[in-house]
């Protein structure tokens, strides 16, 4: 199976409305698990989660993208803490608080909170207690949006 064409099919279906897909997941536990991320600028609404994950559950059928039978299709949206995982991203959601874990140290730190600042020439701004770091974006091994109240 390749997860790239499932992608390609994906943002097909998704395009034709508008939508992005942020990210194709393949599990298999007790269940074989695909999951489809979507976004767009004002949200991903329910509708557009059911109206993409029948138009690909036909495709990935037809085409046979998933070999063998018995998996369970999710689609939906990134969520209030969504993972940041493309540069635009951390450009888009500057002004938010986000967790950022490195691979390696800056400061000798891995893991940082703050303030997204922006994204420039490969580096994530953040600003932490007061003053803005640049982290290096390859060396983001995981990033994600805190949620405030």
């Amino acid at each position: 199976m390749k997860l790239e064409k499932i992608r390609e099919a994906a943002q097909r279906v998704a395009g034709a409305t508008g939508l992005d897909v942020l990210d194709v997941e393949w599990k298999v536990g007790r269940q074989r698990f695909l999951r489809i991320v979507l976004d767009k600028p004002g949200g991903v609404s329910h509708g557009d989660c059911e109206r993409v994950s029948h138009e690909l559950g036909v495709i990935l059928d037809v085409e046979e993208l998933i070999p063998g039978s018995g998996y369970v299709l999710e689609v939906s949206s990134p969520g209030l803490d969504r993972k940041l995982v493309q540069p635009a991203e951390f450009a888009r959601f500057t002004g938010r608080r986000a967790k950022i874990s490195l691979s390696q140290p800056v400061e000798d730190r891995n893991f940082f909170e703050g303030r997204l600042a922006g994204f420039a020439v490969g580096m994530v701004q953040l600003e932490v207690d007061g003053r803005v770091l640049a982290l290096p974006f390859d060396w983001i091994r995981k990033a994600q949006l805190v949620v405030e109240l």
